[in-house]
């Protein structure tokens, strides 16, 4: 199951990389673009001793104005070219699956690992708290359930000068004993508007940096969730996830001239979460349909099992939150740690036995992953199709 980010506004840290020196390629000097042809002009200022003189010149550099950009390949002493790291964007990384999941890519010392996140201290907090080390995570500020911090978001993104090499779309809210619907910033009821809307912009916006990368593995996942496939036990318990024929959805899902449900039906927290799941996984179908062949960009959703003690159910009764865990772990043994569910997710990332694009990946009680079968309505291709047309109008690309 995706995880909750926290919703605070703050501001946004870009860690520096590398230090200034005559290697440099291109980096930004007290805001001043400085181009790799023209490095021998400053290499003085930059390993000369006289500090002074410096100061003079440039005046003082600042981490958060000197950005190197990171290349693409670096000259080892020998000659041979040296992978770069990667570099994942992961969404709702500040706890639970997501923050697992950092630390999983972060600790292999192959991914830097950029944690867009809602709370910006406590996605700082959060990373020092599992132990990731500070060179491979970059905080951001990122909002989902605003259109216009998605935008902004990417904005900055391209700015930092990174390549983007996978994008994990992992946030989400779930209000599970809600009556009333809650909306976001452009009025679209919060559990759809947020996990589908804002991650649907979000994946759209950045599909030309992905299709730039020259990783050897470049993926966009979207975390699934079996609560949103009405072919398994689960997927049944009421209320049950069901699109309908996406009239609410057409209508603006903002509760005066439509529904806030996506079917048109009332409103019911729960069910707004299941129904949001299988948009995730619809669109994930739709991307690669649309751009696997031309991009070489693996599509992929997951469910990673249940994670029964996350964060995602803070909203529920407190005896949903008392027994759900010891009934996962003791009579279903569907039950899997946040740090399994993390090593879990980044395989999907990094494992070149998961390249396979267009899958929904689950794993069995070995810890095997194998692909998985979505219901008839998360599989249904005419829905996925539609679903993508009505998103694209309603978050203004279209």
């Amino acid at each position: 199951m995706a995880l909750q980010a926290s919703i605070l506004p703050s501001a946004i840290s870009v860690h520096k990389e590398g230090k200034l020196n005559c290697l440099i390629k291109d980096c930004s000097i007290n805001g001043a673009f400085v181009s790799k042809s023209v490095k021998s002009d400053f290499s003085p200022l930059l390993i000369g001793t006289k500090e002074l003189k410096r100061k003079q010149l440039l005046g003082p550099i600042r981490a958060q104005t000197a950005t190197v950009a990171p290349s693409v390949n670096e000259a080892a002493p020998d000659g041979k070219k040296t992978l770069r790291k990667g570099n994942v964007i992961i969404t709702g990384a500040s706890s639970g699956l997501g923050l697992a999941t950092a630390k999983a890519l972060a600790d292999t010392g192959k991914w830097h690992v950029i944690m867009a996140c809602r709370n910006f201290l406590k996605a700082e907090k959060a990373a020092k708290s599992v132990g990731i080390t500070k060179e491979n995570y970059t905080v951001m500020h990122l909002d989902l359930s605003s259109l216009d911090s998605v935008r902004q978001f990417v904005d900055t993104f391209r700015r930092s000068g990174r390549p983007l090499d996978a994008l994990v779309c992992n946030a989400a809210v779930y209000l599970p004993t809600a009556k009333e619907p809650t909306y976001t910033a452009e009025g679209f009821e919060l559990s759809v508007g947020t996990n589908h809307l804002g991650h649907f912009l979000l994946s759209r916006l950045l599909l030309d940096d992905l299709k730039k990368s020259d990783y050897e593995q470049k993926r966009l996942i979207i975390v699934g969730s079996i609560t949103g496939n009405t072919n398994t036990l689960a997927g049944n318990v009421p209320p049950k996830a069901n699109l309908g024929d996406l009239r609410g959805l057409a209508g603006g899902l903002n509760g005066l001239n439509s529904s806030a449900m996506i079917d048109g039906g009332e409103f019911d927290g729960a069910k707004a979460y299941k129904d949001s799941k299988v948009c995730n996984m619809l669109t994930m179908q739709e991307f690669h349909r649309r751009f696997h062949d031309e991009s070489g960009i693996t599509f992929s959703s997951l469910y990673p099992g249940c994670i029964a003690t996350t964060g995602l159910f803070r909203e529920h009764i407190p005896l949903f939150r008392i027994l759900f865990p010891p009934f996962q772990k003791y009579i279903t043994k569907g039950y899997v740690s946040e740090e399994e569910a993390g090593k879990r997710l980044a395989q999907v990332v990094s494992d070149l036995s998961l390249a396979k694009s267009g899958v929904y990946w689950s794993w069995n009680n070995k810890s095997a992953s194998f692909e998985n079968q979505l219901s008839q309505e998360a599989s249904d291709a005419e829905k996925a199709r539609k679903l993508w047309e009505v998103s694209e109008k309603l978050v203004g690309l279209a």
